[in-house]
C-alpha cells in the first residue's frame, strides 16, 4: 500500500467520526522517522479515542497492521504509528499547547476538505 492512500484511509476515517481541523504533514527528507503526520482534533476524549479506533480498524480492513498505538486510556492524545505514516488524534487544548505544525513548518502542510480532496498551506 502506497503511503498516500495510507494517508487518505486515515483521514477519511477521522472524517468518518466527525474530527476537527485535519491537518496532513509531509515530513519526507525532514525526519527519519516517518513519511507522513496526520493531525485530528477531538471535542472530548471520547471523541479523541474514538477517531483513533476507526482508524485502527479502518487501516486493519486494508490488511495494513499499527506498529502501535499510545495514548488510548486517557484519550487526550493518542498516537498511532502506521510506519511510514503517523496519526495524533487530540483534543483541541492539547494540539494547540504542543502546536505539532508549528514544530513542523517549512514541511508541506495540507488541510483535509471533505470529499477527499486537500487544501495546500
Amino acid at each position: 500500500m502506497q503511503n498516500e492512500q495510507l494517508v487518505q484511509i486515515a483521514v477519511d476515517a477521522l472524517e468518518d467520526m466527525k474530527a476537527q481541523n485535519i491537518t496532513v504533514i509531509d515530513v519526507r527528507g525532514k525526519t527519519s522517522v516517518t513519511d507522513f503526520m496526520v493531525i485530528a482534533s477531538g471535542t472530548s476524549n471520547r471523541q479523541v479515542k474514538s477517531m483513533a479506533d476507526n482508524v485502527i480498524e479502518k487501516v486493519k480492513a486494508q490488511g495494513k497492521r499499527p506498529l502501535g498505538c499510545e495514548g488510548m486510556e486517557g484519550g487526550e492524545w493518542v498516537l498511532i504509528d502506521l510506519g511510514d505514516v503517523v496519526v495524533h488524534t487530540m483534543q483541541t487544548a492539547t494540539r494547540e499547547f504542543y502546536d505539532l505544525e508549528r514544530l513542523w513548518r517549512g514541511a508541506e502542510q495540507s488541510r483535509a476538505s471533505h470529499g477527499g480532496e486537500q487544501e495546500q498551506e
